[in-house]
């Protein structure tokens, strides 16, 4: 399935005007397979590991469900600076890789949201197996519609999530809103390049009715009008093509995105196509609360 790119670089056979709830809701359903912890507990002790006494570094093959994986992960939150004694978020937060990542790594305190139910399950059962449960607190939630008093983090981190949200110019308002001043919001995330076709599935939508994808410009310039100042951004998308093209001709491991991930491979291979032809990119930016 294909879908047409305008100059601007916004898919354009997708009907903005269905009702917010449904989106939302189809959305989330894309996500819900009833097997992520079944398929993710049986890979793991199909790989030799004992449940009893896994470690956070055990689940880093296939946590982090966005492009280049821990890599990525590590990188933003080195560009973030976080500490030990950041209040951190992250918006979107799947299976709950980045939040144990940073748990782990920096001994701080991470609150996980995520729209799919199924996700947040898993994410809560995965942070039990690893002993995180008392640094991270999951919620289930709308990253739109934050249920977060102002003034409540000190960094908010997001990737791979903006293009399942029609409605940046709210995500964006409610990061600013539940950050402190000069706070810190940290994105990895995918914008359209060049006009033309996209192939579907890709990891984060089935077809182009589940994607909303903006170009680079547009979307940090949806980021500095809900306040933030933006003080770096980069274009990884040369790298991040390289990367994945080279890792396509390595033999599947058996741990791995594939575990609760549908058509994973499939998925990967529109990526890194979309990526390689310059239709899509990839951005890493940090942006403070102004």
């Amino acid at each position: 399935m294909t879908a047409n790119i305008s100059e601007s670089g916004v898919p354009q056979p997708v009907d903005r005007r269905e009702d917010e709830d449904e989106m939302k809701t189809r959305i989330a359903d894309q996500y819900t397979t009833g097997l992520s912890r079944h398929n993710i507990e049986q890979a793991l002790i199909a790989a030799g590991m004992d449940l009893d006494h896994l470690r956070p570094t055990d689940l880093g093959v296939f946590e982090d469900f966005h492009t280049l994986g821990r890599v990525a992960t590590s990188q933003l939150a080195e560009l973030a600076s976080i500490s030990s004694h950041d209040r951190v978020i992250d918006a979107g937060s799947g299976i709950g890789g980045t939040a144990r990542f940073l748990a782990h790594q920096y001994a701080c305190t991470v609150t996980a949201v995520d729209l799919t139910d199924e996700y947040c399950d898993t994410a809560r059962w995965l942070n039990r197996l690893v002993g995180l449960d008392g640094r991270i607190t999951v919620r289930q939630g709308d990253v739109t519609h934050l249920p977060f008093a102002d003034a409540t983090f000190d960094v908010l981190m997001s990737q791979h999530v903006q293009m399942n949200v029609a409605d940046k110019a709210s995500l964006y308002a409610e990061a600013h809103r539940v950050l402190v001043a000069q706070g810190r919001l940290a994105i990895w995330d995918l914008t359209a390049g060049t006009p033309g076709e996209l192939q579907y599935p890709l990891p984060w939508a089935d077809g182009p009715d589940r994607s909303y994808l903006v170009s680079a410009d547009q979307l940090r310039a949806t980021i500095e009008a809900a306040g933030f100042r933006v003080v770096a951004w980069n274009d990884l998308s040369e790298q991040a093509a390289a990367v994945m093209k080279s890792s396509a001709s390595s033999p599947p491991r058996p741990l791995g995105l594939h575990t609760f991930v549908e058509n994973f491979a499939e998925k990967a291979q529109n990526l890194t196509r979309g990526l390689s032809g310059g239709r899509l990119r990839v951005i890493q930016a940090v942006a403070r609360v102004s």
